[in-house]
């Protein structure tokens, strides 16, 4: 499964920064392939251990303020694995091969 997420604390003031460096040291402590961008972190692995981490980097955020606000959408695809990558992968071959 691949899951990706934003989480950020709501009235801790302007910045994020320390919050979401929080969230994203959890996920990265847990060893699964993950990716960080601007707007979310993605990570792939299997539906418990997965969760397990985005619950983490939730409560982790959840020390800097006095709500959380998380966004997740998650691609359910049993079998398959090695997805964070190959999914680009395959938009840049698509784009690669067109002559327009």
């Amino acid at each position: 499964m691949l899951v990706a997420f934003s989480v950020a604390p709501l009235g801790a003031g302007e910045s994020v920064a320390e919050a979401v460096a929080d969230a994203v040291a959890v996920v990265r402590a847990s060893g699964l392939p993950n990716r960080t961008s601007a707007m979310f972190t993605e990570i792939e692995g299997e539906w418990d251990e997965v969760m397990d981490v985005v619950r983490r980097a939730t409560e982790a955020v959840g020390r800097h303020g006095h709500r959380v606000s998380l966004v997740l959408k998650a691609d359910i695809r049993p079998g398959f694995t090695g997805q964070l990558d190959a999914k680009v992968e395959r938009v840049e071959a698509a784009l690669a091969s067109r002559t327009d």
